[in-house]
């Protein structure tokens, strides 16, 4: 049910990211969603990519740092308010989001929201109570 993101600790200087993302090119991996953060010292480099293995072993080759983390991607009706209600459940049930960004994805007026949350057990059954669907790695033509 979750996917894998690949985070790549990168140093703050011009051009970084250009070579993280042409060495993902190079070898035919797709970026399917990104998210940057910085500190003053570093950034943070959050990537869902189309080859997770290969993604990763082609960033170690390079002598990059990662780490792999499961998130889930869910689907949210691509409309206003309506992040803003799988939010709102998600409050009701005191289910934190540690960090959240959006997926490359959109289908029949949904959208697709990456999340990293805790409390994986109640997540799994407050969405599936409330019918909120989780989109899979096959799906999203991840391997």
């Amino acid at each position: 049910m979750n996917i894998l993101q690949i985070s790549v600790f990168l140093e703050n200087r011009a051009g970084q990211l250009a070579q993280i993302t042409k060495l993902l090119a190079d070898e035919g991996v797709d970026i399917r969603a990104l998210s940057i953060a910085e500190t003053s010292d570093y950034g943070l480099a959050r990537m869902i990519v189309s080859d997770a293995g290969k993604a990763s072993s082609v960033l170690l080759h390079h002598g990059d740092i990662l780490s792999m983390t499961p998130v889930y991607a869910v689907e949210v009706p691509d409309q206003p308010g309506g992040l803003a209600e799988l939010l709102q459940l998600l409050a009701e049930h005191n289910i934190d989001v540690e960090y959240m960004y959006s997926l490359f994805f959109h289908e029949k007026g949904k959208a697709c929201m990456v999340l990293r949350i805790t409390n994986e057990p109640m997540f799994l059954s407050v969405l599936g109570t409330n019918r909120v669907r989780i989109v899979g790695m096959e799906e999203l033509g991840l391997k």
